[in-house]
Order: C-alpha cells, then structure tokens, then sequence
C-alpha cells in the first residue's frame, strides 16, 4: 500500500522512532506498526496530525491510496450486501414454511411467534431496500452487476430503471403463491 510506504518513509526522515511519531499524533505504538505494515489505515484526524508533523500536504501522504480506499469500501458494500441478502432469504424461507407447524404445534402461541418473525423479516427488508437505494441496484442486473465489482452502461441502467416496478410486483407476488401453495399443502399432509 502507498500510504504504509509514504508513512515510513517521512517517518525514518523525520528521524522519529514509531514511539516517537505515537506521541506526536497520540496514538499508540502499535497502531503505528498497523498503518506502516498496511493492516489498516488512520482516520483523518491522524492523517491530519501526521501531514503536520512530516511537514507535507495529506495529499503527499495518501497518493494513489485514495483509489485503493475506494475499492476497499466497495468490497466491504459487497460483503455487507451479500450478508444482508443471505440473511433476508433464509428469513423469507422461513416466513413461508412455518405458518403452518407453529399453529398446529402451538395454536395461538405459534401464531404469535411467527408473526415475530415476520416483523424481524420485515425489518431485514426495510434495510436490504435502503441499501439497495444506498447502492442504486435494485434489479437482478444490477445486483448481479454489483457483486461483480461491475457496473452497467448507461442505456442498460436505464432499461433495468424502467423494470423495477414491474420486478418487484412480480417478486412480491411469485412469493405470495409460493407461500399459499407451500402452507395448503403442509396443511393437506398434516391431516
């Protein structure tokens, strides 16, 4: 990494010990060894507060890790997506299987826990939509796309704008038969 590089380098100029550079922009030592080996990078405040201690612009110290920051934040949308997603499809699986077995087993009380679990779902997805605004993918292209590290072109972005009225209600309704269709049956095999 360039900062990591940049950082040593004004460092060993300054003449300063890790310890020293510490104290100067009150930190520890070790956080010191973390930004030089690259496990992770300072916040703005010590950037700040190193770019006076080196005497350079906080430009000089980052180069070209402005790019490779981006990219590193991508990746962690990324990750954090496909973890949102994982999740709210395991929580949709179990809104449409287990209606039925939670009433049998437990009457009202079985009602009451997965209307729980409906609202837990529910919030899941109130927040897999702000991230998808968040990240301005909303069709199967685009979430494609994103996880990809892609993006799309101009002319398919506007398609895939003008399908997504069209896919959510044909998403909200393919699930809501699968759900009937799945708990009739279970209802006619718990008979």
């Amino acid at each position: 990494m360039e900062l990591s590089s940049q950082m040593k380098k004004y460092r060993t100029e300054a003449g300063l010990s890790q310890d020293a550079l510490a104290e100067k922009i009150f930190v520890s030592r070790q956080t010191i060894s973390n930004w030089e080996t690259g496990k992770n990078y300072p916040d703005i405040n010590s950037l700040l507060r190193m770019s006076e201690v080196f005497g350079v612009s906080v430009d000089t110290l980052l180069k070209g890790d402005v790019e490779e920051m981006k990219e590193m934040i991508k990746k962690e949308d990324q990750m954090e997506f496909d973890r949102l997603g994982r999740l709210y499809s395991w929580l949709m699986l179990l809104m449409i299987v287990t209606p039925v077995p939670l009433t049998k087993l437990f009457r009202f009380w079985g009602l009451g826990v997965w209307a729980c679990l409906a609202a837990v779902s529910l919030a899941v997805a109130v927040i897999v939509e702000k991230k998808k605004k968040e990240l301005n993918v909303q069709t199967y292209r685009e979430i494609v796309a994103f996880m990809e590290g892609k993006q799309l072109d101009e002319i398919e972005a506007a398609k895939e704008e003008g399908k997504r009225p069209y896919q959510k209600t044909f998403i909200m309704l393919a699930f809501g038969v699968m759900a009937l269709v799945i708990n009739l049956l279970m209802l006619f095999l718990w008979k």
